[in-house]
């Protein structure tokens, strides 16, 4: 199972997102990614960087590192633009590329009413989900769907995307991946009887994920450590 961790990017430039990949490169983790937002969720005062130039960067200084997003949002920008950013990306780094996507949700759409961008239903964003999907995937690249819906779960099996599940639990990482591959994404679980971190990876590489992708403020040392990084 390979470790990564989200860059801090809900900020106003990019000194402290450019650092952590620069340590997460240093103590050989496997990859760094970032979030999709026009503003972190339900703070339509706090800046948050695009995506894609900031990995641009980390992937030029640091080539060992895979990047991806986590997730880009389908209707943002149009499709096809979505699937361009990507591949000037993998132009960059060839094979070492996460190309993470998903439809977004009713907290996320505000974001697009907030600046002006249209939401279009979620059959119509699943649809342009696919077609991105199918593109990248042809083109031998490394996909992952959010999970959500059911509906959209049985389209990444369809096309043989990785879903990428948020926040789960190992018992429903290890149930997904009877239909596909899968990669885990969240936050430290909290509070009394949550894992320890050393746990935590122990439990989701057991359930079969192929990626655990660290959010929030994380001790990248220690991760490092218990990763064997």
């Amino acid at each position: 199972m390979k470790i990564g961790v989200v860059l801090p990017t809900f900020r106003d430039d990019p000194a402290e997102a450019l650092e952590t990949a620069a340590t997460a490169a240093k103590l050989g983790l496997d990859g760094v990614f970032a979030y999709d937002h026009l503003y972190p969720m339900g703070s339509p005062e706090r800046p948050a960087l695009a995506p894609f130039p900031i990995l641009a960067r980390v992937a030029v200084a640091h080539p060992a590192l895979f990047v991806g997003t986590l997730v880009a949002r389908i209707g943002l920008v149009a499709t096809e633009v979505l699937v361009a950013q990507f591949d000037a990306l993998d132009a960059l780094s060839p094979g070492h590329v996460i190309c993470a996507a998903g439809t977004g949700d009713r907290l996320s759409a505000e974001e697009n009413v907030a600046w002006g961008v249209p939401v279009a239903s979620p059959d119509e964003r699943r649809a342009d989900l696919e077609a991105m999907a199918r593109t990248l995937l042809g083109r031998g690249r490394e996909v992952w769907i959010g999970g959500g819906a059911a509906k959209t779960l049985a389209m990444a099996e369809a096309v043989g995307a990785t879903v990428n599940l948020w926040g789960a639990s190992p018992e429903q990482v290890f149930e997904q991946a009877k239909h596909t591959a899968v990669s885990w994404a969240g936050p430290m679980p909290a509070g009394d009887g949550a894992p320890d971190l050393g746990g935590l990876l122990a439990a989701l590489a057991e359930a079969g994920a192929t990626w655990a992708v660290l959010g929030g403020v994380v001790d990248l040392e220690r991760l490092a450590e218990v990763s064997g990084g």
